[in-house]
């Protein structure tokens, strides 16, 4: 599973400045360039190992296509962040596809927790290559242990029938505070972490609830996202940004509809599952509107369900997570 809460805001720590976001936005690229393994994964480098580089047509009836590598990043909570590795899964998938085929679907299991100090190894397997579309599979994996399985499909660009979800009524991202002004304050190294070190500038529609619960039981959110600074990257790399971002903040609708917030004492949660439909491809340093509600909570698990709205209001994703949320007495 993926950690997705790391641990509560209490306690001062040393204050440090922060991080040039150009800096942030090259660290979020460089953490997506994965490098190309030989197909049995001996470490033999078979092309370009940059996110732009060329992608290899995939062989079909479930072969090897390609092994990748990527680093990690550490965060607070002490493993690699889920959306990290998805990301990068996305990225790993996308190379083994011919350039005019996209990504429209994907579903990640969360398996294990990612090691913050080890590289992680993407090991992709060409299950269908039709006229139309490609499928993939994807195992994350850090030594023996496998922490994520990945599913995608990719199709070439075509024309057909078309309707759409509109985006809702939303104030501009523009007038609303930012994570660093909301957490202002807080000498905190979670704190500082998420005003300054996180590439997705995160700004919140509905009150965040970083620090207090959402007092009306609220049944869904809105916030704005885009990546901190523009970036110029291949259409793979921004699907994979998005990939990335999507997984930040599942976990809030269902914690406004218990009545909690992110620094609930005994709070426990991780990714279970996450499934992303792509309905367009856009450019991740634009602002994109995340309508986000959970329709259920049971059994130790919560659902949440999103879409994604492009600044023109038009619907560009589908996203929707499973996961673990136990609070108190509550055992994994």
């Amino acid at each position: 599973m993926s950690n997705a809460h790391p641990d509560p805001l209490s306690g001062p720590t040393t204050g440090a400045d922060a991080p040039d976001p150009a800096a942030v936005s090259a660290a979020l690229l460089d953490l997506l360039d994965l490098r190309t393994l030989g197909a049995d994964g001996s470490g033999g480098s078979t092309g370009a190992d940059g996110v732009d580089g060329a992608r290899a047509p995939g062989a079909a009836g479930g072969a090897s296509a390609a092994v990748f590598e990527g680093d990690t990043r550490p965060q607070p909570g002490g493993h690699v962040f889920g959306g990290q590795v998805m990301g990068q899964a996305v990225v790993a998938v996308g190379r083994t596809v011919p350039e005019t085929r996209h990504i429209h679907s994907m579903y990640s299991y969360f398996l294990a927790p990612g090691d913050p100090h080890q590289p992680i190894r993407f090991s992709v397997d060409a299950l269908r290559d039709g006229g139309s579309f490609s499928v993939r599979r994807v195992l994350a994996t850090q030594g023996e242990r496998t922490i994520l399985a990945m599913t995608a499909s990719f199709q070439e660009v075509q024309d057909g029938l078309q309707h759409q979800d509109r985006a809702p009524e939303a104030p501009d991202p523009e007038g609303l505070p930012t994570t660093a002004e909301v957490l202002a304050g807080i000498d905190h190294p979670v704190a500082r972490y998420w005003a300054t070190q996180r590439p997705i500038d995160i700004r919140h529609v509905t009150d965040p609830i970083y620090l207090r619960p959402d007092g009306s039981g609220a049944e869904s959110q809105m916030l704005w996202m885009r990546v901190l600074t523009p970036i110029e990257a291949d259409p793979l790399v921004h699907d994979a940004i998005l990939a990335f971002a999507s997984d930040y903040t599942p976990f809030e609708p269902i914690l406004r509809r218990q009545g909690l917030s992110w620094v609930t004492p005994g709070l426990r949660m991780a990714t279970i599952d996450h499934a992303i439909w792509w309905h367009q491809h856009v450019d991740a340093g634009e602002w994109l509107l995340y309508v986000q509600r959970s329709p259920s909570a049971s059994g130790g698990r919560g659902l949440t369900q999103g879409e994604m709205f492009a600044r023109d209001g038009s619907l560009v994703a589908t996203i929707t997570q499973e996961g673990m949320i136990r609070t108190g007495a509550d055992r994994r």
